[in-house]
């Protein structure tokens, strides 16, 4: 059985709430990380094969993340945006999106936030979402609740979508790829809209603000810590499909009572 190897030295097994201290050690050292370039003159950006944005401070918070991984719990591979993949040693594994909003990070919008999930044997259980320049951090194990903080989330119990409020991302923007089809339609349908995107639509309707998020075009990291956190709150996560794994592409929230109203309009 795997375990988890604590600053004490003594192993513990390997259920989701185990996990819950060594990422939130993680996400300890990558808030100061993130905190110390944003919004500074010397924040160095390059551009990935894709166009998209990476910083120093998405390649020194995956790194960090490594190192702790292999010192704390070494027998577990790591999953990550920026270096790929390593060995899951039992079929565990770190899969870490070290800042998720990186278009927002350099650009000084204070939406961003670290992921962390340990996924085991295919399936998550245990996530963190940190956004240390919103000053809030979310927390889950699987069959444990989800957490900010000391506070239970549960998501609404909102069963109209006339009552609905839509989270989304980019509507037409070049950088976010192609649009949704029939996203309109749904937004149409809806009482209110907000264009939260990223990791934060997701945590609104895990805290109940919210009834849907719709996120077009998303890899597994952007997905297993924000999916931990919306079902343990008592919604659901699915691509645009219907499908569970993390591997979808896209993905909706909600809070489980409206999903298949969302999915009318959004399966392809």
């Amino acid at each position: 059985m795997n375990s988890v190897t604590t600053a004490g030295g003594e192993a513990v097994g390997c259920g989701g709430s185990e996990w819950l201290p060594l990422l939130h050690a993680i996400a300890d050292r990558a808030d100061r990380i993130a905190l110390r370039y944003f919004r500074t003159a010397d924040l160095r950006v390059d551009r990935k094969v894709d166009g998209s944005p990476v910083s120093q401070a998405d390649r020194a918070i995956e790194t960090m993340a490594r190192e702790l991984m292999a010192a704390r719990a070494p027998a577990a591979g790591v999953y990550g945006e920026e270096q790929g993949g390593s060995p899951a040693g039992g079929g565990t594994r770190l899969i870490i999106d070290p800042i998720d909003g990186t278009r927002n990070f350099v650009r000084g919008i204070p939406v961003f936030a670290s992921l962390l999930a340990i996924e085991r044997d295919g399936v998550i259980i245990a996530g963190v979402v940190s956004a240390p320049a919103l000053r809030a951090r979310w927390h889950a194990a699987r069959g444990q609740g989800a957490f900010a903080a000391t506070r239970r989330l549960r998501v609404s119990a909102i069963g109209e979508l006339a009552r609905a409020h839509v989270f989304h991302g980019d509507l037409s923007g070049r950088a976010e790829g192609p649009t949704v089809p029939r996203l309109h339609a749904l937004l149409a349908s809806v009482e209110r809209t907000r264009g939260f995107g990223d990791f934060y639509q997701h945590m609104l309707v895990a805290e109940g603000a919210g009834e849907i998020a719709v996120d077009p075009d998303l890899k597994p990291w952007d997905i297993a810590a924000v999916k931990m956190i919306v079902e343990e709150a008592g919604g659901r996560c699915t691509s645009f499909a219907g499908d569970d794994s993390l591997s979808g592409g896209n993905l909706l929230s909600t809070n489980g009572a409206l999903h298949e109203a969302a999915l009318a309009f959004l399966r392809p």
